[in-house]
């Protein structure tokens, strides 16, 4: 049985979690007004992600006999009105998350919750590639975002990502 402290911490990060896809769609939606659809895909890429990781947490909660609970989704800040500025905020939201997971990861600690421990290690390891991703992502930015042949051509690239389901077992 789940610590009721750390169950309703994974609870409120399921919301936190879709929170974290809306934020991502409504970055994505920017780029794409922007004519940038390879960052839009790049964003919409990363919204299914934190869906899934929303999922994840809620099968869970489900697999461990208690019921998650759903609270309504906040409504994201509209996305800065600068390129880099949005992938900055990307990547300050990341940070954010990870610490969230930690917290969570703390408390599962706290109280010897060794199963729990073990199903956020992948979150842990997951939350690292999302930052330095966001990382990557910023110092391309930097380094091509200012000529338009740059641009274009990291454009072109975002645009190939696709989506990969987590192959995480519970």
């Amino acid at each position: 049985m789940l610590d009721k402290k750390v169950a309703d911490l994974i609870n409120d990060q399921i919301n936190k979690e879709f929170y974290s896809a809306y934020l991502y769609l409504e970055f994505s939606a920017w780029f794409e007004d922007q004519g940038l659809d390879g960052f839009a895909n790049w964003y919409r890429v990363q919204a299914q992600e934190e869906r899934d990781h929303a999922m994840l947490m809620f099968q869970y909660l489900q697999n461990n006999s208690v019921r998650p609970v759903l609270e309504a989704v906040a409504k994201p800040e509209p996305a800065p009105a600068d390129r880099m500025e949005v992938l900055r905020a990307g990547l300050k939201h990341e940070q954010y998350v990870t610490g969230l997971i930690h917290a969570i990861y703390d408390a599962a600690y706290t109280v010897k919750d060794f199963r729990t421990m073990q199903f956020l290690d992948w979150f842990v390891k997951e939350q690292g590639e999302e930052e330095k991703n966001a990382e990557d992502l910023i110092k391309k930015m930097e380094l091509y975002g200012s000529d338009p042949k740059g641009l274009y051509a990291l454009n072109s690239e975002l645009a190939g990502r696709v989506y990969a389901a987590p192959s995480l077992t519970l």
